[in-house]
């Protein structure tokens, strides 16, 4: 059984002010709790059920709680999970170093949870481990964006920035998505270099404009007016690795 005090805290790491003021935030699903305990997270609580718990290894130190499938499902926010839940302490936001030769996402006001969390998952699969966000888009911690993640944001580190700053003094090569950029599916993107992905709505910012080194773009063969910033960066990240044969 849970106590009051326990699910009254875990409810209240759904929201920002809370999370950032305990400094800990919340994972959900069987699968993204087993990645976060194999990562570098600092774990204080497990949540699962008798089955899952007895699956853990005896090396992991987290308090561990056993509850129900009912239990965990009205805990989360999502009702679909009800296997395991975990609380972990954030990482504090340091600046990112992209080497020379690495590629890195840089993310211009993406509001949308989902669409945060589906981006760190493509980069997971491209084998891009470095997004650099603006302080307006969408918080890493979320729990619809580390859901959206699949486990993903154990390999992804993020940093929030004024990317006006942060562009200023970066010394690589900025790819930018635009609609009237060169073909992405010809355009050499060399051995690495930023990806500079805009608003859902509104796309890259102005103030932002003449930080880009080469617009790029995915060509459009049908009616369809843009296209969403997470499918976006998948074509854009599919084509760097397949340009570069990495």
């Amino acid at each position: 059984m849970i106590s009051k005090a326990k699910v009254k805290f875990m409810k209240s790491l759904q929201l920002k002010k809370y999370r950032k003021q305990e400094q800990r935030f919340l994972v959900e699903g069987a699968k993204s709790v087993a990645e976060l305990l194999a990562s570098d997270f600092e774990v204080t609580q497990v949540v699962g059920t008798a089955a899952f718990l007895n699956s853990l290894s005896p090396t992991v130190t987290a308090e561990q709680i056993e509850a129900t499938e009912a239990e965990l499902a009205a805990l989360g926010e999502f009702q679909s999970n009800n296997t395991a839940l975990a609380i972990a302490r954030m990482k504090p936001n340091r600046l990112l170093e992209v080497s020379e030769k690495e590629f890195a996402i840089v993310l211009d006001d993406i509001r949308d949870p989902g669409n945060l969390g589906t981006i760190i998952r493509t980069a997971d699969w491209y084998g891009i481990h470095k997004i650099i966000a603006s302080s307006e888009t969408a918080d890493f911690y979320n729990p619809k964006v580390i859901t959206a993640t699949m486990g993903s944001f154990t390999r992804v580190e993020i940093c929030y920035t004024q990317l006006p700053e942060y562009l200023a003094i970066a010394k690589h090569t900025v790819w930018g998505a635009y609609l009237d950029g060169s073909n992405v599916h010809t355009t050499d993107f060399g051995e690495g270099g930023l990806i500079l992905i805009g608003n859902e709505s509104r796309g890259i910012a102005p103030e932002l404009q003449h930080f880009v080194t080469q617009k790029v773009t995915i060509p459009r063969y049908g009616k369809a007016e843009s296209l969403n910033a997470a499918i976006a960066t998948a074509v854009i990240c599919d084509n760097i690795r397949r340009m570069s044969g990495m």
